[in-house]
């Protein structure tokens, strides 16, 4: 070392005065410190062994448990699986801090959801606790997994799963950092919000937010998981708003976009489920400028049929306001409808009618042009799905929505109505199928050039099928509408001929509408047998049955209620007079 300089001389100088200036005791202290320095180990001569890590010792409950699991691993999952023995050893290896030993629970677990085919007891939920809430990763993944397979194969109670206090350690996992634990997590909760009263519980645990979150997810897998529980969360009603109140709307409208099939469909169905409720449709379309329906027609061009069915099912709740299936028939609706109406996929073709008669309601702008080119294709859905009771209801409403007087010629001229008629008449078709057919039938029966062609067909089976659906008189929707048409038709000779061989069942179905409570019932056999009674065959049996009784009763009632209704008025006449 060259010599110092002048300067660093004077410095040394001074450290050495203050030194000396120092009191002896400080100066002893510091000694003292150097002599245990010394006496450290890392001081000592490098041939002597130091561990520099740090071995944990296992309590011997904890090295049995251990044990134990090692053991049934080589076992295999025999009927010891579910045994107290496991139970016990797994809650040890869970409540462990010793991070290896939770991973040894939470891989034996993932063992069991993979291969076990029997329900999980409900006191093997209690380690879940500690292992959805452990610092560990591969234990939170591990964990969350096995609880996705269990809930996926049916092997736990969904409610049991909330109601022992797991739901708030999974909607805590939401917020994880790792996109498998967030991936586990969204789909536990998708699951577990298939119960209506677990989706009570997910909104009051606060679960929406981090769903929502996730939801905007660069990782598609946990996209699709939380929108899929998004989805089943929208079951519910309550739910909904709270969801509409948290910015759901912006987010599932956006993921319309997704270039992934299942998140569209789901943020598809999504929307649907809260497009049912009218409540929420201001706010919809108020997203964008409408852009949801833009977005929803877009979608109906998919080449994923289910998404382009869920397109059209959303559009279906959404047009049941006015105003917007005004906005929605501007998009020129229509004509993609009957595209639609001829699809491959059965789930495409039903929501397509199902669309197209809700668009078709009045005032659906439908000139005879279109309504000609609508019952064209309606046609081919009618004779393709003559057992498809969606098709064959939503086929009946569509054309009862067309019979404007200006349209009846050109549905009468159809094969829509033959169709139309064979389905009425068609034995297999349910009380409810028949009811919406009767119904259009009855609507379309006001129109002369309807009763001409029915009259003209001389379809003997026809008038017997209306004297019975008339006389199921427990559907009274389904027996009221066939006896319309049947009071329609009768002011024809020829069919009051046919009514001559089924007169019992006739007056069987006029008794009891007699006897409704209903006053339109009572209306409509007053007036089918004032038509009747133009006949003079009918008129005699009508003057030889109970029906001229009842008649009379009825008069009788009618009477009294004029004489009650006339005293009323003169009382109330009496009492204005006074004042």
């Amino acid at each position: 070392m060259g010599l110092l300089c002048q300067r660093c001389l004077e410095l040394l100088l001074d450290i050495v005065n203050f030194v000396k200036r120092l009191s002896s005791r400080i100066v002893e202290r510091i000694k003292e410190c150097m002599v245990l320095v010394r006496e450290c180990c890392c001081m000592k001569p490098k041939s002597f062994k130091v561990r520099h890590l740090y071995e944990p010792v296992l309590p011997n409950h904890e090295k049995q448990a251990a044990q134990e699991f090692l053991n049934h691993l080589e076992a295999g999952l025999g009927e010891r699986q579910l045994g107290k023995e496991t139970l016990d050893a797994l809650r040890i290896l869970a409540f462990s801090e010793n991070a290896d030993l939770q991973q040894s629970a939470a891989l034996y677990y993932l063992h069991m959801s993979q291969h076990m085919t029997a329900k999980l007891p409900q006191e093997f939920l209690e380690p879940y606790q500690a292992l959805l809430q452990s610092s560990d990763l591969e234990v939170q993944q591990m964990s969350s997994l096995s609880l996705v397979n269990f809930l996926l194969e049916g092997y736990l109670n969904k409610e049991l799963v909330v109601q022992v206090g797991l739901l708030e350690p999974v909607l805590e996992l939401l917020e994880s950092g790792d996109s498998a634990v967030q991936c586990n997590s969204c789909a536990c909760i998708m699951m577990l919000a298939v119960s209506e009263s677990n989706r009570e519980a997910i909104g009051i645990a606060g679960g929406i937010r981090p769903l929502l979150t996730l939801a905007k997810s660069y990782d598609p897998r946990v996209q699709q998981n939380a929108v899929g529980a998004i989805l089943n969360l929208t079951r519910s009603e309550h739910i909904k708003s709270i969801l509409c109140r948290q910015g759901a709307l912006p987010v599932l409208i956006l993921l319309l976009q997704s270039p992934d099939s299942d998140i569209q469909y789901y943020s598809c169905a999504s929307l649907g489920n809260i497009a049912a409720n009218a409540d929420h449709h201001e706010a919809m379309m108020e997203i964008g400028d409408k852009f949801l329906l833009r977005m929803l027609v877009s979608l109906m061009s998919s080449s994923v049929q289910k998404v382009s069915s869920q397109a059209c099912l959303c559009l279906n709740n959404l047009a049941s306001n006015a105003e917007i299936r005004t906005h929605i028939h501007a998009l020129d609706i229509i004509h993609l409808l009957l595209i639609l109406l001829n699809s491959s996929s059965k789930d495409v073709r039903q929501a397509s009618i199902t669309l197209l008669c809700t668009m078709t309601h009045p005032p659906g702008n439908m000139n005879a042009v279109l309504c000609k080119e609508l019952l064209t294709h309606l046609v081919v859905l009618m004779q393709r799905e003559r057992t498809n009771p969606v098709v064959v209801v939503h086929a009946a409403c569509t054309i009862q929505n067309l019979s404007q007087s200006e349209n009846i010629e050109v549905i009468i001229q159809s094969q829509c109505f033959e169709e139309l008629l064979q389905a009425l008449l068609d034995p297999n078709n349910e009380e409810e199928t028949l009811q919406y057919l009767a119904s259009c039938l009855s609507e379309l029966a006001k129109h002369d050039i309807t009763r001409e062609c029915l009259i003209d067909k001389k379809d003997k089976g026809l008038i017997r099928c209306l004297v019975k659906l008339a006389g199921l008189v427990e559907h009274k929707e389904l027996s009221f509408h066939a006896a319309s048409v049947i009071k329609q038709l009768s002011h024809y000779g020829k069919i009051s001929a046919e009514l001559k061989f089924l007169i019992k069942d006739v007056q069987h179905y006029l008794m009891c509408f007699l006897s409704h409570p209903e006053l339109r019932f009572q209306q409509l056999s007053i007036a089918t047998l004032c038509t009747l009674s133009e006949d003079t065959e009918f008129s005699t049996v009508i003057s030889q049955s109970q029906l001229k009784e009842q008649l009379e009763q009825l008069r009788k009632q009618t009477e009294d209620t004029q004489a009650l209704l006339r005293l009323t008025l003169s009382q109330t006449e009496s009492a204005d007079s006074t004042k």
